[in-house]
């Protein structure tokens, strides 16, 4: 076997979402110990934080805890509703407080900022209209510069918006139409390639098209028979992670190997966060599928 060019620019960990992970706290999930235990194990040297307040938040006992371990922090993760107006802004900046306290404590320089979802992902309740008004992406777009330059000069953290399922940043089209409404010094881009496949995208194309406006990876993959399947049937994110739509490299879509090699061609040290949605998962399943895709990865070169 040929070997593989390495992918010196990009920077391999995983999250607390490849271990099913997606609240503070719920009885089906690991305990963040196991977590922390077995994502060493499994070979990766990053991790996120994950949903705020599933590892410790105390930023001695963390730094204690990951740097045993041989650990280190890439982001803290944020949800947010910035298209709502100026109203939600002070009970959104003291969630991004916290957050952003404890990412910068750890060392880290990004802040993964979600948009909030339009379908609820556990009860499928239909809780906005999939398409903003104008006054909306105008209050979406203003909000997040506006985020991205309150966290720079608070916390010296740089934002990078994550597209995804069930939020009003998903498809090509909103991708675009966002990053095109934003101001690049203020904000830029986690590309989820899983996440950008679900909704239809192109990760190469877009890393091409957008290239000074990619600052962060989120390497996952697709199904594609089980996303036709939930597509055809309008089945919401929740159920249709369920249903096994996210799936372990390199069996779905997109091919992780050329979206790690445009990556590469951009000349700037990326991190690429392995999340596999497994929610909810049995507590063995995720470190065998974290130790084959470390490896899967390694023999692509990162």
């Amino acid at each position: 076997m040929a070997t593989p060019t390495p992918l010196d620019r990009i920077r391999v960990g995983s999250a607390p979402d490849s271990w099913g992970v997606w609240f503070p706290d719920d009885p089906q999930q690991v305990p963040w110990e196991r977590f922390l235990d077995e994502v060493s194990d499994a070979g990766y040297d990053w991790i996120e934080l994950g949903p705020y307040g599933y590892l410790p938040t105390d930023p001695a006992r963390l730094r204690d805890e990951v740097a045993r371990r041989d650990l280190k922090v890439s982001a803290g993760t944020v949800f947010t509703g910035m298209h709502r107006g100026p109203s939600v802004w002070a009970e959104t900046w003291a969630h991004v407080s916290e957050v952003a306290a404890l990412t910068q404590a750890m060392g880290a320089r990004h802040l993964v900022v979600i948009p909030s979802f339009w379908r609820d992902d556990k009860t499928a309740e239909i809780l906005e209209p999939p398409e903003l008004t104008a006054e909306q992406w105008a209050h979406l777009t203003k909000g997040m510069e506006r985020l991205g330059h309150e966290v720079r000069e608070t916390y010296g953290l740089d934002i990078v918006v994550h597209p995804h399922a069930d939020t009003h940043i998903d498809t090509e089209d909103h991708v675009e139409r966002f990053l095109d409404s934003t101001d690049t010094d203020l904000v830029n881009l986690c590309l989820d390639t899983g996440h950008y496949a679900y909704c239809g995208g192109d990760s190469v194309k877009l890393i091409e098209t957008y290239s000074e406006r990619i600052g962060y990876l989120h390497l996952k993959q697709v199904d594609p028979r089980i996303l036709a399947e939930v597509q055809a049937a309008g089945t919401p994110f929740g159920p249709a992670v369920a249903r096994g739509v996210m799936c372990e490299p390199p069996s779905g879509v997109p091919e992780l190997g050329p979206v790690m090699e445009a990556a590469q061609r951009l000349g700037v040290d990326l991190f690429a966060i392995v999340e596999q949605d497994m929610y909810p998962c049995e507590p063995d399943k995720p470190l065998p599928i974290a130790v084959r895709t470390r490896r899967f990865l390694r023999s692509c070169g990162a």
